[in-house]
């Protein structure tokens, strides 16, 4: 395959050149637009310029670049027979229903047996583009959380998705099944997320950290004084809505890492605290998933019900 050549212009003056490249839509990202540069795929039609151009080249009003985009690298990831369902398909992208217990992509521990892994296998036109080992994914949802993902299927899908992402123009909503009864019904959590100083598997709120919002709604109580809540994220940061419960006083049910275990041992029904410390996944579920197609404008909205094993956890709580 060759390399594709774009035309650009009327980027904006007076910004470093990979910034504003990074607003091209089939370059998508700033590492991407530097990554670019550095191997030479950036040129400046103008003589009198210099040919070798760097990020921190300040653009000029009208000036023109061509930008090389190398074909996609042949795919090294191994592909998993695993029957994942598709809730929807075009040429553009897919939407998904990840179990939980499922990694997104392959990383240290997890090289084949990630969802990426089996859209290799089940997905014939799912472009590789700079992403390599992350083909697509342009969100993730933890391993032990079910629920919706959407995948992009080529470079120009994914960075329009990710933009709307960046943009906190995506509808996310999960359910999660919590530990007590909020003071407020509803209310609205904002704090600033980074990983724990003392312990590197965990994230929590720190003066330093990237700005998260959560919104929650607390729809049911059960007799035992589990909660469940609706939770709709504007922002979406690593462990968010975990760390947000947790710290709020109300950790989710099977959360080792935030409380969820430690909670289950003061239940008093025997029964339905070994259904609790049993769970090998997290009372959390991506529901709802909306966005704008990438090429045809539609807004796009999909849902999901709680998965079987937690269905049943929720009938044994008294909260059908």
């Amino acid at each position: 395959m060759k390399s594709e050549i774009l035309f650009v212009d009327n980027l904006p003056a007076g910004e470093r050149l990979d910034k504003a490249l990074s607003t091209h839509p089939q370059v998508g990202s700033r590492s991407r637009a530097a990554q670019l540069i550095a191997q030479g795929r950036v040129q400046i039609m103008e003589p009198k310029k210099s040919a070798k151009l760097k990020a921190s080249h300040l653009v000029e009003s009208g000036d023109q670049y061509l930008v090389s985009l190398p074909p996609p690298s042949p795919s090294h990831i191994e592909a998993l027979d695993l029957d994942i369902e598709i809730l929807y398909e075009d040429e553009d992208l897919l939407v998904v229903e990840k179990p939980a217990g499922l990694v997104v992509h392959p990383a240290a521990g997890h090289s084949a047996d990630t969802l990426v892994n089996a859209l290799v296998h089940k997905v014939k036109d799912l472009s590789m583009g700079f992403a390599e080992q992350r083909p697509g994914i342009v969100h993730r949802l933890d391993k032990d959380t079910s629920g919706i993902l959407v995948v992009a299927k080529n470079d120009l899908s994914q960075a329009h998705l990710v933009q709307q992402f960046k943009d906190r123009k995506i509808h996310r909503i999960y359910y999660a099944l919590v530990f007590g009864v909020p003071k407020k019904p509803k209310g609205r959590i904002e704090s600033f997320l980074g990983r724990h100083p003392q312990d590197r598997k965990r994230f929590c709120s720190l003066p330093q950290g990237k700005l998260a919002i959560t919104h929650y709604q607390t729809l049911k109580v059960s007799p035992q004084g589990v909660s469940l809540l609706l939770c709709q994220l504007e922002t979406g940061r690593t462990h968010q809505i975990r760390i947000h419960m947790s710290e709020m006083g109300h950790p989710i049910l099977g959360d080792r890492l935030y409380g969820g275990l430690r909670r289950a041992k003061g239940l008093k029904s025997q029964s339905l605290r070994e259904s609790i410390q049993s769970l090998d996944r997290l009372a959390l579920h991506a529901a709802e998933l909306g966005f704008v197609h990438p090429k045809t404008g539609a807004e796009l909205k999909f849902t999901s019900s709680w998965p079987q094993d937690i269905t049943e956890l929720i009938h044994t709580l008294g909260l059908p």
